[in-house]
């Protein structure tokens, strides 16, 4: 057996999402406040900064900063943000680091007007792009790749701000949602593929765009549909109107936005996540049932297979563990003490439910496996009886390079190792996962419409070898700075 056992508090033991995009054209609303709403809807997609850009048919004002939404506004600067149509973003660092430069939304001025740009995603083709562009005389103030679209439409600005939007896109490769304002005008955009998810709403006689449904219902927006792989929809005063800039490609949504990402609440598919995690916990119990006394679900993402592994095997549901829901994402170091510390600052397990029983743990995945052993060794040592860890998804076997946070390969637990050799190093008595196929029928649709590349190494867009290299370095880099 081979493992990465260091455990680096600061790093989750879950795939990382990247980002929030939300955007909303509604004149004579305070679209600061509403998009100040939808991107606290959308915080749990990033933590890192968050952004807003407003425009009042003249000018794009943005403002954006380090930190959790709350932190970054407040009634102050909000009323600064005046204007007909604004884009909102909160940021997890993929490609380019957590600096103030990466925070969104990109503002970018040239001859012909300027755009503000948020963006959901990961390009593939960014290098190439980047060193283009460069060439080309542009100068980039960021390491983004959302810089880099941002740049591109600005280089084909002399074709009018939907040609060169629509020139963009033929140019792009890999997972994109971005949306895209002028001092008057929204615009949003998928990739061909439909990776990352971008729902429309309506909100009266104006419009609405965001990561997720949740965050349209926040604002009392009715969901309308999802923007089409391949699609820019165009929103301003004479209502939206769509073009298909791009050839769609096969439907390849990430299956983390079932497991994991989007919250429980968003609708995918016209499915609620909730209900279909409810059903992973079902099938799951039918695959890998347990004997044991009673079933508890590690929170937040957890408990809704947890509560269906329930029903269907008949043992009691109980809630078992606290999560202390005000932690967020912590930016202090590792030290000894906080390693030390460890899970317990974000779960705490209630001794007299898990004491001399025999638990089942129903958790949405495990990544390094460092956290589900801190888990364990945390039940046991309040006196459960027996630990059986199960997974209301398969084995991670496979980094992601469409916007989500993983590990490169050789950290991924499950990429180098068997069931039973996992289930030896994190100490529970036993150890199940949801097949692909359970998986794919929680979702009421079919496995051709899904990204599952991080299961099956089977990735709908090609990725170039040098950004597979470039992954593995930056993750060395950053585990050499967290000691």
């Amino acid at each position: 057996m081979s493992f990465d056992v260091d455990y680096d508090y600061d790093r989750p033991d879950k795939p990382e999402e990247a980002c929030g995009v939300f955007g909303v054209y509604a004149p004579g609303h305070d679209v600061s406040k509403l998009t100040y709403f939808g991107l606290h809807a959308l915080q749990h997609r990033g933590q890192e900064s968050a952004g807003i850009a407003v425009g009042d048919g003249d000018t794009i004002i943005t403002y954006k900063d380090m930190g959790l939404v709350p932190q970054v506004f407040n009634e102050k600067n909000l009323a600064c943000l005046i204007g007909d149509v604004a884009i909102g973003h909160t940021r997890y660092s993929t490609t380019g680091s957590s600096h103030w430069e990466n925070a969104q939304p990109i503002y970018k001025a040239f001859r012909e007007g300027s755009i503000a740009l948020a963006h959901n995603g990961n390009l593939t083709n960014t290098k190439e792009l980047r060193t283009m562009l460069s060439k080309n005389g542009q100068r980039f103030r960021s390491t983004s790749d959302s810089e880099v679209i941002a740049s591109l439409i600005a280089s084909f600005a002399d074709k009018g701000i939907e040609g060169a939007i629509i020139e963009t896109m033929k140019q792009l490769e890999g997972a994109y949602s971005v949306a895209i304002m002028t001092e008057s005008q929204l615009f949003a955009i998928r990739d061909p593929y439909g990776i990352r998810p971008f729902a429309i709403g309506k909100l009266g006689k104006n419009f609405a765009v965001a990561s997720e449904s949740c965050a349209l219902n926040i604002i009392d927006a009715d969901y309308m549909r999802d923007v089409n792989p391949g699609e820019l929809v165009i929103i301003d005063e004479n209502g939206l109107r769509s073009v298909q800039a791009v050839e769609p490609k096969k439907l390849s949504l990430c299956i983390f936005e079932f497991i994991y990402f989007a919250r429980p609440d968003t609708r995918l598919f016209d499915r609620l996540l909730y209900s279909a995690r409810e059903t992973m916990g079902v099938e799951l119990a039918k695959e890998a049932p347990a004997d044991a006394d009673l079933v508890i679900g590690v929170p937040d993402s957890g408990v809704p297979a947890a509560i269906g592994y329930s029903q269907q095997s008949g043992l009691p549901y109980r809630e078992g563990l606290v999560k202390n829901r005000y932690i967020g994402r912590t930016f202090i170091q590792p030290t000894q003490t906080v390693r030390q510390a460890g899970i317990k600052l974000k779960l705490n397990p209630l001794c007299e439910v898990i004491r001399d029983k025999r638990i089942v743990v129903v958790d949405d995945s495990i990544v390094r496996g460092n956290t589900s052993k801190k888990l364990v060794e945390m039940l046991r040592g309040v006196g459960a009886r027996e630990v059986h860890m199960r997974v209301s998804s398969p084995p991670t076997k496979w980094p992601c390079f469409y916007g989500i946070d993983t590990a490169d390969r050789g950290q991924l637990i499950a990429a180098n190792n068997e069931i039973e050799e996992i289930r030896q190093f994190i100490g529970a008595d036993s150890l199940g996962y949801l097949s692909i196929e359970g998986l794919v029928k929680s979702t009421e649709n079919v496995r051709e419409n899904f990204c599952l590349a991080c299961f099956d190494g089977v990735y709908p867009i090609d990725v170039p070898d040098d950004l597979k290299i470039t992954k593995m370095m930056l993750e060395e880099e950053e585990s050499k700075i967290n000691g």
